[in-house]
């Protein structure tokens, strides 16, 4: 199958980064604040996919996002939902409890999103690109060669290098595994700016994004914590028909296990990101 890849040529002045919405209304009203406070436009602002996930509001939250109207590609969510499969596609270990919580969260998802919502996921393409700061910059969700790649700060460089010879790209932006990091080298980045659906397994209720800047004519970028109603998020996950531990999560900062982990990430559980 194809891939559609929009391109969205020259870009310049802050970009703002993010992923991994899941549903969270809270934190992204949050996050479109934030957008306005710094004077960056919808078009100026991009999102690494997964619009809809583990929260309690997937309708609310893709309207909302629908109307602000920033880029973003698909996530493994939306590309599942479009196409009426089964399961979330997030290459959780079939048994394992993040693939037993997701036998909750997405079919609960699919059966609160309308058609409007549907279709409008169903039109995000697969990747984005742009030239920012003499930089050839594309946005993957796991990876240009699978969408549910979980690729982390110590996953080996080799594995992130042969996505950057797809018409050679001076930099990734990418989402998925849930974790913000940067990895450089030879004058690559490879950045996942986190996402603001859930914390970051670090023992905060803060979620993260990140901003791209070019003031100084060099593509310069700084990561960011977002506080928002976490109380409210929580309370609305107690609602019977999802995993409590979500709830707990967004209280916590700290996710109900660690399995999609290496064990670097997995050892750095509540400790805190320091970037």
């Amino acid at each position: 199958m194809d891939k559609k890849i929009e391109h969205l040529g020259q870009l310049s002045g802050k970009i703002l980064l993010f992923g991994g919405v899941y549903s969270n209304l809270q934190a992204l009203e949050a996050l479109k604040q934030v957008a306005e406070y710094e004077n960056i436009n919808p078009e100026n602002c991009i999102c690494t996919g997964d619009i809809v996930g583990y929260c309690a509001q997937p309708e609310e939250t893709v309207q909302l996002f629908k109307n602000w109207n920033p880029n973003s590609i698909a996530g493994n969510v939306e590309i599942q939902l479009s196409e009426g499969a089964e399961d979330c596609g997030c290459d959780f270990i079939k048994g394992s409890r993040c693939d037993g919580f997701s036998q909750q969260w997405y079919p609960y998802a699919q059966s609160l999103l309308s058609q409007d919502a549907l279709a409008f996921l169903k039109k995000l393409p697969d990747h984005l690109t742009f030239n920012y700061a003499d930089k050839k910059v594309m946005v993957v969700h796991g990876s240009y060669f699978n969408t549910s790649e979980f690729i982390f700060k110590s996953t080996p460089w080799k594995t992130k290098a042969i996505n950057f010879n797809i018409d050679q790209h001076d930099v990734i932006i990418a989402g998925h595994c849930g974790l913000p990091f940067n990895h450089e080298k030879n004058n690559k980045l490879w950045l996942n700016p986190g996402v603001i659906g859930m914390p970051a397994n670090d023992g905060n209720q803060s979620v993260w994004y990140a901003i791209l800047d070019d003031k100084t004519g060099n593509l310069e970028y700084k990561h960011h914590t977002l506080t928002y109603n976490y109380r409210l998020t929580n309370k609305l996950l107690q609602n019977g028909l999802l995993p409590k531990e979500y709830a707990r999560t967004i209280v916590t900062g700290i996710w109900d296990n660690n399995e999609i982990l290496p064990a670097m990430e997995s050892g750095l559980q509540g400790f805190g990101i320091n970037l």
